[in-house]
């Protein structure tokens, strides 16, 4: 089966990185925009593009029935879903199965078993992962969730089961706050993800954020293209991600690697896809966290250090073609980082939309920008902030840490605020360069 026409059920520069790696497949694009989005790049360099709905992402990039509106009426055989909106949604593949359509990402039963942070527990423990064992919130009593927490010791993580990318998470320090928590997160993961099924799990006080690549085919072949340390986060959310992960060893590197591909395996996943870790440093230890079933924003990261082309692996065996690389083939090259580039006050770290008056982009030997701006383009204020992301590459991480000062230096967006100077103070941070760090660095370095 080969691919005619792919339509990408996404925006900004996820949707303008598929768009690429379809034309170098020679495969014809679809882009589809809301009202807000007609100026999009996505939308310039698709072969056609579909208005699907307003600005309100709920009317447009979620808006099932519009998409394979748009997806019937130009004849694409394929969607690509990007990350966010409607990626690891389980009812808009089984629509797209159900129109003819092919979804490329992992088959349903992969999405449904590692969509479900719960379930997918149980099965990574099945499959001989390590896990933090979790108290199920929505069939106990207080009474029951108090006394199971305070038996487990504080502090705790209370999660929603539907929940991701950094959302519908609380730390709870205190067993006075548990209860109230839950009940604040209980309403928000009903709104955002119409689930509220809660658990808590033990929360690590001092890990490292390490996740692993997966790439699966529909003929039961599985490698991983190594970790990436994703720790560097706010509220849950990251905002540098580096390869390899400085702080471990060959011998866990290869254990959590070859966990990923247990599970991947176990779960039949036949598709880029990622395996997500707690490492406490205290301790040596890896916990198994969630399964990505989609594309990862940070995912040039494993480009660059591997150089495969993800997106066209997930096209390729989305259409049911054989994986030509066995593990022993995959490479890994020097050190890589990425930084993300966000419209927001750096004073507040609220969004900052509006028109970019000029935009030029860094360059040079080991530097990569992912984006969909340009100079006149207007942000819109509906959608995420995230604006481009810069990957570079070096031998040794040090090298890549002066690259990264290089780059974000050059880097120029006149007429909105960004994220940079605080990648610039993190990347500079004697903590950073030293590796003396943890998920809570911001919260504790950057108040």
């Amino acid at each position: 089966m080969k691919f005619k026409k792919v339509l990408i059920a996404n925006r900004g520069e996820i949707a303008v990185r598929v768009v690429r790696s379809c034309k170098e497949l020679n495969i014809a694009t679809v882009s589809v925009h809301s009202t807000a989005d007609e100026s999009s790049l996505h939308v310039k360099l698709a072969d056609e593009s579909v208005c699907i709905g307003p600005a309100k992402s709920s009317q447009s990039y979620l808006n099932i029935p519009a998409i394979l509106s748009a997806a019937e009426i130009t004849e694409a055989d394929a969607v690509h879903p990007g990350f966010g909106f409607l990626s690891e949604n389980r009812e808009f593949a089984k629509m797209c199965e159900k129109w003819g359509i092919t979804f490329i990402g992992p088959n349903l039963e992969a999405i449904e078993q590692m969509g479900d942070k719960i379930l997918s527990k149980k099965i990574a423990e099945k499959a001989g992962l390590p896990v933090l064992k979790p108290i199920l919130v929505n069939t106990r009593t207080d009474d029951q969730i108090t006394n199971d927490a305070k038996t487990m010791g504080f502090p705790v993580l209370v999660k929603a089961s539907a929940g991701g990318g950094g959302r519908g998470m609380k730390r709870v320090d205190d067993i006075d706050d548990l209860i109230p928590t839950i009940r604040r997160l209980k309403t928000e993961a009903l709104a955002g993800f119409g689930d509220d099924t809660l658990f808590i799990e033990k929360y690590i006080v001092n890990p490292r954020h390490v996740e692993v690549q997966i790439l699966g085919d529909k003929h039961g072949n599985v490698i991983h293209l190594g970790e990436r340390d994703c720790t560097i986060q706010r509220r849950f959310q990251k905002l540098i991600e580096e390869s390899p992960c400085p702080v471990i060893s060959d011998q866990k590197r290869n254990e959590v690697c070859e966990a990923a591909v247990n599970l991947a395996k176990h779960v039949n996943y036949d598709s880029v896809g990622t395996v997500e870790f707690l490492y406490d440093q205290d301790e040596d230890k890896f916990y198994f966290m969630e399964m990505n079933t989609r594309i990862q924003v940070e995912h040039p990261v494993t480009e660059e250090r591997t150089g495969l082309d993800l997106i066209s692996w997930q096209i390729r065996v989305a259409q049911g073609e054989k994986l030509t690389i066995k593990q022993k083939d995959v490479s890994f090259r020097g050190h890589t980082m990425e930084c993300r580039i966000n419209a927001e006050d750096p004073e507040t770290s609220l969004p900052s939309p509006g028109q970019i008056d000029h935009y030029h982009r860094p360059a040079g030997i080991g530097v990569r920008i992912d984006d969909f701006i340009y100079s006149g383009y207007k942000v819109p204020p509906f959608y995420d902030s995230m604006l481009a992301k810069i990957i570079v590459s070096a031998p040794t991480r040090n090298e890549c840490l002066a690259r990264m000062n290089r780059a974000l230096n050059e880097m120029v967006i006149e007429g909105i605020k960004t994220n940079k100077k605080l990648h610039l103070s993190i990347i500079n941070h004697p903590d950073f360069v030293g590796n003396n760090y943890a998920t809570h660095f911001l919260a504790t370095k950057f108040k």
